[in-house]
């Protein structure tokens, strides 16, 4: 066990780690790892300043979960330091199944295995490690705890992680947008009817809250270029595994070539699993010294693809509210197999379209709750009197259309 921490954050100032437990879990090689994970992926070949890390995100929501406790026990809610200490732990462990360059990759090295689902096995394991001291903690992470306000805190519409990542990877972007007033909404938490609530008063940071959200996933998370990017490196392991079956050894580190040999989906993917130990000793830099490899490699595609995202040369993303035509995305096909020399097969990695789905505020996924004076909720949408909002609360669809930009370079 260790003495009390304090870490300076670039987004809060002083952070305190503020029991010897959660130290030794900071410290444990399965959260260690988060420092070597982009919290927002390729973003940083759009906005440079985006290289924070999973780890900084972790101590950053950790934090609000903290002043969000002192918050509600302020206002009578009783917390006993067991529930306090798990609670840290639930949002402190709630990313540490994520793998390199976070969602970018989720699919791709082990297919239909979420990192949620990682995180839950992750915690699973620690428990065993730490004689059961993680019950609450998994409890409260998979909302199996009767005082369902902790969970909301964890994984809700409005929690802890979601306040923190806007307003870090706004900090680190520097798009102001994504500012918002966590501190005002903290203290305007409450508990009502055992579900976290917001007071009246702290109706406009909501909506703030929320359309920084809006704003943030289009300039940011879904910005062409992000995916443009994201979608050129999965298909430079789409290749890479590709290469791998047909008995091609690839510059991998023992971590990488394990997933590129082996075919791995939720059916193999479990606590007892060897799959699980190699996917925790994978980060951005096994992705990123592969990818620096392959970009001489001997064959086209992969070559092509991996030397283009080293050079930032990257594909020509559109975007629009409409499906592509058919006979478009065939054109460009045509295009691109004429000035590669691919075959019908081979052009699938070089043009790529794809439909992007995003809902700002889903109350199919549970409100958020307005209490007002006279003790009665109201869901956001009908206390709020911002006409905006019922926008937000619908499902936007864009299409995209990616491809190299060279077959309209003459």
């Amino acid at each position: 066990m260790n003495n009390t921490k304090i870490i300076n954050d670039p987004v809060y100032g002083f952070v305190t780690i503020p029991t010897g437990f959660i130290f030794d879990l900071v410290q444990h090689p399965y959260l260690q790892r988060l420092r070597y994970i982009k919290q927002v992926s390729m973003t940083h070949l759009v906005y440079p300043g985006a290289l924070h890390t999973r780890f900084q995100h972790a101590l950053g929501a950790m934090h609000l979960m903290s002043l969000a406790i002192q918050t509600l026990r302020s206002k009578e809610i009783e917390i006993s330091t067991e529930e306090e200490e798990a609670s840290l732990i639930a949002i402190l462990l709630h990313d540490i199944g994520h793998g390199p360059f976070s969602h970018s990759l989720e699919h791709t090295l082990v297919e239909g295995v979420s990192h949620e689902l990682i995180s839950s096995l992750l915690m699973d394991k620690l428990n065993l490690e730490y004689e059961g001291k993680l019950d609450l903690a998994i409890r409260i992470f998979k909302d199996q705890y009767d005082r369902k306000f902790f969970h909301q805190l964890v994984s809700s519409q409005l929690d802890t992680d979601r306040m923190d990542y806007l307003n870090r990877d706004s900090f680190f972007t520097g798009v102001s947008e994504g500012v918002i007033s966590f501190d005002r909404i903290i203290k305007m938490l409450n508990v009502s009817e055992n579900e976290l609530v917001v007071e009246a008063k702290g109706i406009y940071s909501i909506e703030k809250f929320l359309i920084a959200r809006r704003l943030m996933y289009w300039q940011v998370y879904l910005h062409k270029t992000v995916i443009s990017a994201e979608r050129m490196m999965v298909q430079a392991l789409k290749r890479a595994k590709d290469l791998s079956a047909q008995g091609e050894d690839l510059f991998a580190t023992d971590a990488l070539s394990h997933f590129l040999k082996n075919r791995i989906s939720t059916e193999n993917f479990d606590l007892d699993s060897e799959h699980l130990n190699w996917f925790m000793k994978l980060d951005d830099t096994d992705i990123m010294s592969a990818i620096k490899s392959w970009s001489t490699h001997n064959d086209f595609i992969l070559r092509t693809l991996c030397s283009k995202v080293m050079l930032r040369d990257l594909f020509r993303t559109q975007m629009q509210n409409q499906p592509f035509q058919e006979s478009e995305i065939i054109a460009i096909k045509e295009k691109v197999k004429a000035h590669f020399g691919l075959n019908d097969n081979e052009v699938a990695y070089f043009v790529h379209d794809q439909t992007i789905q995003n809902s700002t505020y889903d109350s199919k996924n549970g409100v958020i709750k307005i209490l007002n004076k006279n003790g009665k909720l109201t869901d956001i949408l009908e206390a709020s009197d911002a006409s905006s909002l019922d926008a937000l609360s619908k499902l936007v669809t864009k299409y995209t259309l990616s491809y190299p930009k060279e077959i309209y370079s003459n």
